[in-house]
């Protein structure tokens, strides 16, 4: 379990302790707030640290392994210039440091590094893991990855392509053989809701393709709607077991065109994840997401250990993070506040009230 990320000057963050829960970690933010750059930092991190990432053949991973590998995760997840464009700038100009220490409540796999603005390849290992992660990180992109499975592996690694490295990661995590064995049970409870919603099951076929299986016969994975390959993309990494019991998944805005009937169902999918072992970390800035994880939290899953994390852009481009149990821990969220407000001006124009003077009242979708 990652228990807390400690970020000093990367990209928009002058500083920054985020404290993470057990189970689930929900960042809110509105555009240009650095809520996919946290996602991005501490999968880099973890998908370095294990043995997929390169011939692990040792006991434990070393300094200049990490060096190497990780610096290359950072570049090709972040797609900077340089790994120093990564480090937030100095106003007035001049040389700084980003430094990340990410623990891990095992200082076995607890790792720190460093660099500076004008680091252009390099890093540096501060602190390195004294053993290798025993399970590899699964990050979901804004965009679904089945349509553009067939082949899109063996291409990122022999073209130049701007593509982020995280969706050739997943694409390789879809290819895997469907799970067996105990875990069965287990995977056809989560699986079932997501086939109910798609309106049928998943299918990779001989030739590298994926197909929906519907009462009425197979259809391309072209021809679903965008929405439902995103259902069906959870769906096939469930079957795999790489959404199954330990591990981590990064989510970034699991809402991205979907309707509210499917994000409802992409909430409770989100929460039985994170019930059965897998630490999970999203990053939003949809109220009705954030309502209906919040009402089926309070319905279903009390246990669960969630924290969240408010991002707010000062007047300098810098952000802050406050953080806490609730989404009444995180301050004020311009984008929520948005949605919150038009609903009260929909209101008011149905009942023919005038229009409300705009206060820019603080609002938060659990005091609604």
């Amino acid at each position: 379990m990652l228990k807390s990320l400690n970020i000093e000057n990367l990209t928009v963050f002058p500083k920054a302790n985020c404290k993470f829960g057990k189970n689930l970690n929900i960042i809110i933010g509105e555009n240009g707030s650095g809520k996919s750059h946290i996602l991005k930092a501490a999968y880099c991190a973890i998908a370095a640290n294990g043995k997929r990432a390169g011939a692990a053949t040792t006991d434990a991973p070393t300094k200049g392994y990490l060096e190497t590998t990780l610096a290359a995760k950072m570049r090709n997840v972040f797609r900077p210039d340089g790994i120093g464009r990564l480090a937030r700038r100095r106003l007035g100009g001049g040389h700084n440091t980003c430094k990340l220490n990410f623990d891990f409540g095992d200082e076995r796999l607890d790792l720190s590094l460093q660099f500076s603005t004008v680091a252009t390849t390099n890093l540096k290992i501060t602190k390195a893991p004294l053993e290798w992660a025993d399970k590899s990180p699964v990050f979901l992109p804004t965009r679904e990855l089945l349509s553009i499975y067939p082949g899109f592996v063996s291409f990122y690694e022999t073209s130049h392509t701007e593509f982020e490295e995280t969706w050739r990661d997943t694409c390789i995590l879809l290819g895997k053989f469907l799970a067996s064995g105990p875990r069965e049970k287990r995977i056809k409870e989560l699986l079932v809701p997501l086939e109910d919603a798609m309106g049928g099951k998943v299918e990779l076929t001989k030739g590298g393709r994926f197909y929906l299986n519907l009462a009425s016969g197979s259809m391309e994975m072209y021809l679903v709607a965008e929405g439902l390959r995103k259902l069906a993309t959870v769906a096939r990494l469930i079957a795999t077991g790489s959404l199954l019991d330990k591990g981590y998944l990064f989510w970034d805005e699991p809402e991205s065109n979907l309707n509210p009937k499917i994000i409802k169902t992409v909430a409770k999918t989100i929460l039985q994840i994170a019930n059965s072992g897998i630490q999970v970390f999203i990053a939003t800035h949809s109220l009705f997401l954030l309502r209906e994880l919040h009402i089926l939290q309070k319905r279903e899953f009390k246990k669960l250990d969630t924290r969240c994390f408010g991002l707010h852009i000062a007047s300098d481009g810098g952000v802050s993070v406050e953080q806490g149990k609730t989404m009444d821990d995180v301050g004020s969220i311009t984008a929520l506040d948005e949605d919150l407000q038009q609903s009260e001006r929909y209101i008011d124009t149905e009942m023919g009230l005038p229009p409300a003077p705009n206060t820019n009242q603080t609002s938060n979708p659990e005091q609604k």
